[in-house]
């Protein structure tokens, strides 16, 4: 599995340095523009959460930004040096009594956009998966089918 990280202070301008990383790492590893759009928007948002709410806008605190690409999905990982926060007890933005709220979105949109989602150390640790399109899919063909497929009826 390949692997690529990055670190930076936690400064908003930097979210650049992070959609500079993703379009190399597409670039890089070939991914697919089918999941490019989710990747981007997905781990921007994890890194721009790391900034604002981990660290708390901190310079002198660091998000840790990690790729590792796999045969059939590709793993970000954004790391902050913050409190950490409860992201089993968090308000559904689609509800109501939110939808005037400013934020709130950003985790749902993540979860909406990855294919797998997983938090750990206390919420400063997020590890988004996105499952990469089958090489057959890529060329138009959009269902595979065995020969058990054929006879069933």
């Amino acid at each position: 599995m390949k692997q690529v990280k990055i670190q930076i202070p936690s400064l908003v301008e930097n979210i650049r340095v992070v959609e500079s990383f993703i379009d190399n790492s597409k670039d890089t590893f070939n991914i697919e523009d089918d999941i490019y759009g989710n990747i981007m928007v997905a781990v921007t948002e994890a890194v721009n959460n790391a900034i604002r709410h981990g660290n708390k806008f901190d310079k002198d605190k660091n998000v840790f930004l990690s790729l590792q690409m796999g045969q059939d999905k590709v793993k970000f990982e954004v790391e902050d040096q913050g409190e950490g926060f409860d992201y089993t007890n968090l308000l559904d933005p689609t509800a109501p009594e939110n939808l005037e709220n400013p934020g709130g979105r950003g985790i749902f949109l993540i979860r909406h956009l990855a294919d797998e989602v997983e938090f750990s150390k206390d919420g400063r640790h997020v590890q988004l998966t996105f499952h990469l399109v089958p090489e057959a899919d890529s060329e138009g063909s959009t269902t595979t089918s065995s020969a058990s497929d054929h006879n069933a009826a």
